[in-house]
């Protein structure tokens, strides 16, 4: 299928994006890297009277490391983000992150902040950024705010942006050394948007207990969802087999309503954040040191 008509705008600043999106309203979409974007438009599901490209805006694609924070512009594109040294280094989960989205043509055109904002559910990113207490700094006409990542993603492709604002950086603590890291998914196909998955970043005491744990889950709910029942579970507790199983558990438990379509049902999937939740809990175990 064709997308329907459609303007273009190419602004050359952030502050004329702003501008254009602020006149034109619910009407205009901003461009990023358009892997979403563009199907959406070709099977007519969006329908928007101005595409916004961010492509010619100087500054939002870079990566700087600011007092133990890691800060991405969020036209960062996925490919170069696989490529960084620096991120491999600081953030070695984002890194594995972003060799499970897509293939590499779909990596070198998306984009941090446009997989963030289009808020798939089954996309590694927001879970990624629940995972690590991101912050997500937004623009508009009317000034700037920052928003943590647990507040951001509100329901199916559905976030706390407001018409006419730009999600233009995305803040990410460094976890400190010794912390222990892992995503796992199950997809039909490698590529393939996952049916279920787990992020979990994990601290031990010098006792080898848990000190810190994380773990988000991805691709099984109308959003990334935080497992805090199985973080307080795994509190002050050694890393033991046991230890994981019953938090891999209670993360499946904390799913009020599983997603149910045609590539797995509701039970599947529940099931299937258990497994994902465990493999992701055993790895970062070994990884975290004592």
């Amino acid at each position: 299928m064709k997308p329907p008509p459609f303007d273009y705008a190419r602004p050359r600043s952030l502050d004329e994006a702003l501008a254009t999106l602020a006149a034109h309203g619910a009407d205009a979409r901003p461009l990023a890297g358009g892997q979403s974007l563009i199907p959406l438009l070709s099977l007519r599901l969006a329908r928007p009277s101005l595409l916004v490209d961010l492509s010619f805006i100087p500054g939002l694609a870079s990566v700087q490391a600011e007092n133990g924070t890691t800060v991405l512009g969020a036209m960062v594109r996925q490919r170069a983000l696989e490529r960084d040294a620096q991120v491999a280094q600081r953030l070695p989960v984002l890194a594995e992150a972003t060799r499970l989205v897509g293939h590499p043509p779909i990596r070198n055109r998306g984009t941090v902040g446009g997989s963030l904002a289009h808020a798939d559910p089954s996309a590694e990113y927001p879970a990624l950024a629940l995972a690590l207490d991101a912050e997500l700094v937004v623009r508009s006409a009317s000034g700037e705010r920052v928003i943590p990542a647990r507040d951001f993603f509100v329901d199916l492709f559905t976030t706390a942006l407001a018409p006419g604002e730009l999600l233009t950086a995305v803040r990410i603590p460094v976890p400190p050394p010794g912390t222990g890291w892992s995503i796992q998914e199950i997809a039909r196909r490698h590529g393939d948007f996952a049916l279920a998955g787990a992020t979990v970043l994990l601290r031990k005491a010098s006792d080898g207990t848990c000190q810190h744990a994380a773990i988000a889950l991805f691709g099984v709910a109308t959003r990334p969802l935080r497992a805090s029942a199985a973080e307080q579970a795994l509190a002050g507790r050694p890393l033991t087999s046991e230890a994981i199983r019953e938090a891999a558990s209670l993360a499946a438990g904390w799913i009020d309503e599983p997603l149910s379509d045609v590539h797995g049902s509701a039970a599947y999937r529940r099931r299937m954040a258990e497994v994902v939740a465990r493999r992701a809990l055993e790895e970062a175990s070994r990884r975290a040191g004592a």
